[in-house]
């Protein structure tokens, strides 16, 4: 699974943030300075000018040093503007202070987990669910984390809590659908993945994802489709024009096959796959002198791998290379003894 973005819920936060006043006014009596630094400081973050709010609610804070919406507001503040070590230092005092807060664990937890701390955003983004387990934001992000982890099946849960308290927003869709694939639920995955699409048509990688799916089910003709409504908005994703590219050759259409695979490798030219792939279509093409160079290319990226072996000897055969087919074969043989048994879902080239 690639890399997930780091979001802030920052929709749910103001409006946290925007509640505050009368409740926090009771609670601690303050100056009109104050209030007024809080009200522009609430103004600036619906602004998303974190920079005016910080220096806002740092300036409330001095006035009003105990006052929990001014400690929300510049946690906050210092987390959108990725000042990480003060929005941990002031997490760490409000937590202490406000240990029934929800709110503040959950950003601490933020705060953790973009400073790759996952453990310890774990812990604050389950204290801050036991205080508080009805909001959408705190599930998904649980399973932000569990994901990075690769723990897949434990953020599935966390994603379901979250569908179930708001089913609207498409990403949670498209996440549930990724964990369910590497947890070989595909037919649950591709249902996500439609969803998904359903509310939000243009979501980014929604019909990769849903490609990718029906790939792993072997239906090649509607991954295809997929991955072509996909490049219509990532042109030149490498991942997409791998993928299309795999699955028409897969499909045995070796002439579009090519021209999506020498696209990836002009892309990501370290991708072994690709030049894999491509080394494949071209022996199929009767091409025996690219399928040559770039099966080459992939023992050099990757050369721990049988596959390119098999098919240099195949080429080499076809070319009447005999011996030289017989030595691909042989390093095929001795390092396919070496790669370890795998079950479940597929990895890896298949020669």
């Amino acid at each position: 699974m690639r890399s997930i973005r780091h979001r802030i819920p920052f929709r749910a936060a103001v409006a946290v943030l925007a509640f505050c006043p009368i409740v926090c006014s009771v609670a601690w009596p303050q100056s009109q300075p104050s209030l007024t630094l809080i009200r522009e400081g609430q103004q600036a973050l619906q602004a998303d000018d974190f920079a005016n709010a910080a220096s806002y609610f740092e300036r409330a804070r001095k006035l009003a040093p105990e006052n929990l919406e001014v400690n929300r507001g510049l946690l906050l503040s210092y987390l959108q503007l990725g000042r990480l070590d003060e929005a941990q230092s002031l997490g760490q005092a409000a937590v202490v202070r406000w240990a029934k807060d929800a709110q503040l664990q959950h950003w601490l937890g933020l705060v953790y987990f973009k400073k790759a701390q996952n453990s310890k955003a774990l812990e604050w983004l389950q204290r801050s669910a036991s205080l508080d387990g009805t909001q959408y934001d705190v599930h998904f992000d649980i399973a932000l984390v569990l994901l990075s982890d690769a723990n897949y099946s434990v953020a599935a849960d966390e994603l379901e809590k979250a569908i179930k308290l708001d089913p609207k927003p498409a990403l949670a869709h498209v996440f549930l659908g990724r964990t369910y694939q590497n947890t070989n639920r595909t037919v649950q995955a591709v249902e996500q993945f439609q969803l998904a699409l359903r509310l939000e048509p243009g979501i980014s990688l929604g019909h990769y994802h849903l490609g990718f799916a029906y790939a792993s089910l072997g239906r090649n003709r509607d991954a295809i489709a997929e991955y072509e409504k996909e490049l219509l908005h990532s042109v030149n994703n490498p991942a997409v024009l791998y993928q299309l590219g795999h699955c028409q050759l897969e499909a045995g259409d070796g002439k579009s096959a090519i021209e999506h695979l020498q696209r990836t490798a002009e892309l990501d030219p370290k991708n072994p796959d690709a030049a894999y792939d491509l080394g494949k279509a071209l022996l199929l093409q009767g091409d025996t002198e690219g399928a040559l160079l770039w099966l080459h290319r992939t023992v050099e990226l990757r050369p721990e791998n049988p596959s390119p072996h098999y098919q240099l000897a195949r080429v080499l055969q076809k070319t009447g290379n005999k011996e030289e087919a017989e030595r691909e074969l042989a390093t095929f043989a001795a390092l396919k003894k070496t790669q370890p048994v795998t079950g479940g879902m597929a990895t890896g080239a298949v020669p």
